[in-house]
Order: C-alpha cells, then structure tokens, then sequence
C-alpha cells in the first residue's frame, strides 16, 4: 500500500508550540476521515501513539529552507570577472580561469577561440550579450583545484552579497 506523506510539520500536534530545527520528534501516521494524515509531537507532547496510528517513527525537523544555499548569481560572476581582468593582478589569474569555466558552463560566456604564445594557451571568449572580448590564460588546473577554487569563489561571492 503507497502512502503520501506531508513533510515534518512546523507544531507540535499536542502543544501547539513551534518545532525548532534540530528538535528530535515523533512523527505517527493516523487514519482521519479516510484519509492518511500524518502528525508531528515534540518530546514534551509526547504521550504514546494516538489511537489509530498505522505507523510510527522518530525524526528530526530540518533547517529552514532559508538556510539552504542560493545560485549563484550569474550577472555578479560576470561583473566579479570583469573587474578581476580590469585588475591584471596575477595573483588572481587562476580565480578569473575558474570564473571563466563557470560562465562558460553557464552560457554567459562562449569560447570564440583560442591561441598560443610560445607555449601559453589562451582563451578567446566573449559575453552572450556583446560584452568582451576578453582573454584569460589557461591555467592547465586539475579538477580538485578548479573544486578548491569553486568554493573558494562561492564563499567570497556569498560574503559580498
């Protein structure tokens, strides 16, 4: 038999008091009126299963939905980059390269083309709204550094806004 289940509710069913995330819960399915319903108690309002309970289960309530990461805001990457390249500091070369390989994967950028300069690659690419065109060195990076950097880039990024 499938049941739908609502997500951990917000109160206590006997209390009425709010459910704070992190709180351990006791969580019953009953049968009302024909239908499933399922009811959350805090440890305080928690005397035993109501009658009619088909099923019962421990649980724990979630962090607010606020708390989970944003997007990133890819108009802020592309302003970050610009000015990253407007700074020529190459201290932050390798920052910009990541940059460039999230907006490339975004399709804010496109790879218009590449070239060599003795043995240094660089990537052509320009903006999907005219903006460019711009040139970043290829930093020949492995992925756990383009990791690193990501979320070294998210942190910064989340601290600015």
């Amino acid at each position: 038999m499938d049941y739908r289940v609502k997500p951990i509710g917000k109160i206590c069913a006997a209390t009425g008091e709010p459910l704070p995330p992190g709180a351990i819960v006791r969580s019953v399915l009953v049968e009302r009126k024909g239908e499933t319903v399922r009811l959350d108690y805090s440890e305080e309002g928690w005397n035993g299963p109501p009658e009619g309970t088909i099923g019962q289960w421990r649980a724990v309530v979630p962090p607010p939905e606020d708390d989970k990461p944003k997007p990133l805001d890819i108009e802020t990457l592309l302003d970050s980059f610009q000015q990253l390249l407007e700074d020529a500091n190459p201290a932050q070369e390798q920052m910009c390269y990541v940059m460039a390989l999230l907006l490339l994967q975004k399709r804010r950028l496109s790879l218009d083309s590449s070239r060599l300069d003795g043995e240094i690659a660089y990537l052509e690419l320009s903006g999907s709204r005219g903006e460019g065109p711009f040139e970043v060195r290829d930093q020949q990076l492995t992925a756990d550094e383009i990791t690193s950097l990501q979320i070294h880039l998210t942190e910064q990024l989340k601290t600015a806004a």
